[in-house]
């Protein structure tokens, strides 16, 4: 039987794409043997077990940017981690290793390299990831999803595949009444579904928050709300008796897949696993970066599709004075969400997890 190793997470940008290359190698073949490697404590280490996928933490954690006596204990449980991957590593003898992105990512891609282990790299946003630049000298293959990524890996080893998605996205496309029953929304609406993630993002709050009474006039629009869970009890005690019937704000979506149903336009972070949601959905869209990621590579992910005229991107600065008006600009201008569709729809690949895991398994047949 052969046997892979998934590591990496932290993130949902990190773990949907790791469960879906995983349920491809299924898919081509079930007699494989999946152990996933995340990070104790990280969100994988709920998300994976849920999915049907073994999974083992390690306690890496990433360096503080700033000088910390924390970062000891970084460099302490790094060198623990280093030697629990090797051990993970010599029990279960893999016979290929994909590494994701996330802290889990260094220690068991470099132990595997160093014992000769095919070694696969998924490189989610427009700039890569600190992880995936230490490992690319060791990898086989590195799968991107953007154009001009030889700026950080080698050009013989990158692979065009896309991000892999979740596949019920795609299913919900036609279950617009569905959608509108299940968030109790109005058909003859225009709906604009606004998202920060599961924990919300307090710019794209404060702009619609700040912005009711404008939203409230154009009766013939709708907002999908998701605030987030970190923001939620807060802003419903506050807004419970003034938010305005055309306003639906959740602390979370449920159904992604029927929100996206929904959605005439999306504004949005600008994680990679988002854009490559919407590009495979063919969504108009308004971007916010956040400023709070590494290197800015949200921005990088947003100008990305800006320079195909395939998504609307505000600074995170001038959101909360500029983000609503854009929305009422694009919603009220079907031309322009036309060509914004058009334009994003051109860049989604729907097989991605598939195209990985066939290179995967070449990788093996190889060896």
């Amino acid at each position: 039987m052969k046997k892979i190793i998934i590591s990496g997470g932290g993130t949902g940008g990190h773990i949907f794409p790791a469960l879906a290359i995983a349920n491809a190698i299924k898919l081509l073949d079930k007699d494989i043997d999946i152990l996933f490697v995340g990070a104790d404590g990280k969100m994988e280490m709920e998300r994976v077990p849920k999915a049907g996928y073994k999974i083992i933490g390690l306690p890496v954690r990433g360096l503080q940017r700033k000088l910390s006596f924390k970062n000891l204990k970084v460099l302490y449980n790094l060198c623990i981690s280093l030697r629990k991957a090797k051990k993970i590593v010599k029990d279960f003898k893999p016979d290929a290793v994909v590494c994701v992105g996330g802290y889990a990512s260094g220690p068991i891609g470099r132990v595997a390299s160093k014992y000769g282990i095919p070694l696969l790299l998924q490189e989610q946003n427009s700039y890569a990831g600190i992880t995936n630049k230490l490992l690319a000298k060791r990898a086989s293959k590195i799968c991107v999803a953007y154009d001009n990524m030889e700026r950080f890996f080698e050009k013989s080893k990158i692979i065009f595949t896309g991000n892999p998605v979740r596949k019920d996205l795609l299913a919900a496309k036609n279950l617009k009444t569905e959608a509108i029953d299940f968030y109790g929304l109005q058909a003859d609406k225009k709906t604009i579904l606004v998202t920060g993630g599961s924990l919300g993002a307090g710019t794209l709050n404060n702009s619609i928050r700040g912005a009711l009474g404008e939203l409230e006039r154009h009766s013939d629009i709708q907002i999908l709300w998701q605030c987030g869970s970190y923001y939620y009890n807060a802003l419903n005690t506050e807004l419970k008796d003034r938010l305005p019937r055309n306003i639906k704000m959740l602390a979370f979506l449920e159904r992604m897949d029927l929100a996206y149903a929904l959605a005439d336009i999306v504004v949005a972070r600008a994680g990679a696993g988002t854009i490559s949601e919407l590009c495979l959905l063919g969504k108009a869209s308004i971007l916010v970066p956040s400023p709070n990621v590494a290197e800015d590579h949200q921005t990088k992910n947003a100008m990305a599709l800006v320079d195909k005229d395939a998504a609307i991107m505000l600074k995170d600065l001038e959101a909360e004075t500029k983000l609503v008006k854009t929305m009422l600009a694009l919603i009220g201008n079907p031309a322009s969400c036309s060509n914004l569709k058009y334009n994003i729809f051109k860049l989604g690949i729907a097989d991605s997890d598939m195209i990985i895991a066939k290179e995967l398994l070449l990788l093996i047949k190889a060896k």
